[in-house]
């Protein structure tokens, strides 16, 4: 069972003081924090790619790369890569990169991005949306499987036995299909043989469970080896030494990011009876002190079939302190009593 972190890199304003800090200031923040991931004991961090104002990584792999010469084990993975809008050749050209600074620890996690501001940006259509992520992502394994290409779609200059560099150290270089919990998409990860990531951000988690029993059936139909496929959460969160104080500090700018996504989108107003209700135990927040935490993380284990699980944290602007000792406790406290159970479990079972 692998824990790691996600971040989404944002800079909204702090909600007591409406102090905005700088991306500059919010991205040596994170680099911060993927060194201090590294030397808990994670097994990976996350870096998801924006396009708008109030997130500052519009480029993880060079975040990622940032982090790499100062870490030692900890994989380093896009949280996602917005592949729809992206040119493949760079993709793989920029992890490639850093999978070499890293020697062999970097992943890419494609997804269609739930935010559409690249796409204007760069020059494509909404209309396009679900075409160019099959299109794209066609491309980027193509690229992964072969040093030399040949390849041609509709909204991508054609390729003619061309290579592309550098290559990875891994071989291959791992790609991840980042799911918001659409079954088309489970079940394309699954006839692909990729590994899987479900964004766990809503409802009960346990509903999950069959995406993830389709994901297996649609790559076993394929003939891929299940046992051999990992399935990963990203789920929001945030681990103090006392749950309600937990709760407390993350509360606010939970509130904060969710009602200004939920103007853009027209989602009712979330309160506190909302997020004390998420952070029940069979809930989608995963916030409280270490051992409340721990339990959640197994329980997901256990009745959803998660092998990875990735704490997003923060959810909004929070004090880099609080982030910081959010993550020691992951790896020193809620890492050991999942990884432990879940051993003893799987022992247990015979898996």
């Amino acid at each position: 069972m692998e824990i790691g972190v996600s971040t989404f890199v944002e800079t909204t304003p702090d909600v007591k003081t409406g102090k905005v800090i700088s991306h500059a200031q919010r991205l040596r923040e994170v680099v911060e924090e993927i060194i201090l991931a590294d030397q808990v004991g994670l097994d990976v961090f996350g870096v998801g790619e924006h396009h708008r104002e109030d997130f500052a990584a519009s480029s993880p792999a060079v975040v990622l790369a940032a982090a790499a010469p100062q870490t030692k084990r900890i994989r380093l993975t896009s949280a996602v890569t917005v592949l729809s809008s992206a040119d493949p050749v760079r993709v793989f050209q920029d992890f490639a990169t850093l999978d070499a600074i890293s020697n062999g620890r970097a992943e890419i996690m494609a997804g269609r991005g739930s935010f559409i501001e690249s796409f204007p940006l760069f020059g494509y259509e909404l209309k396009d949306y679900d075409e160019l992520f099959d299109e794209k992502l066609e491309l980027l394994l193509k690229i992964r499987d072969s040093e030399k290409v040949t390849w041609k779609g509709g909204h991508r200059p054609a390729i003619q036995n061309l290579g592309v560099y550098p290559r990875p150290v891994q071989d291959p270089l791992p790609v991840w299909i980042g799911s918001g919990g659409n079954s088309e998409s489970v079940v394309r990860a699954g006839l692909l043989g990729l590994p899987l990531v479900l964004a766990i951000i809503g409802g009960r988690p346990v509903q999950f469970e069959p995406l993830v029993k389709l994901y297996k059936k649609a790559a076993a139909h394929a003939g891929h080896d299940v046992s051999k496929l990992p399935v990963a959460s990203h789920s929001h969160g945030f681990i103090a030494e006392d749950t309600e104080a937990a709760a407390d500090k993350f509360f606010p700018s939970t509130q904060q990011v969710m009602n200004k996504l939920g103007r853009e989108r027209g989602w009712s107003h979330y309160d506190r009876s909302s997020f004390d209700a998420a952070r029940s135990f069979e809930g989608a927040l995963y916030v409280g002190d270490s051992k409340t935490v721990a339990e959640k993380i197994i329980y997901l284990r256990k009745n959803v079939g998660i092998t990875r699980f990735m704490l997003h944290v923060p959810v909004g602007s929070m004090p880099h302190d609080d982030v910081m000792k959010a993550i020691e406790l992951l790896g020193k406290e809620v890492a050991p009593m999942v990884r432990k159970e879940v051993a003893r479990w799987e022992a247990e079972i015979g898996n």
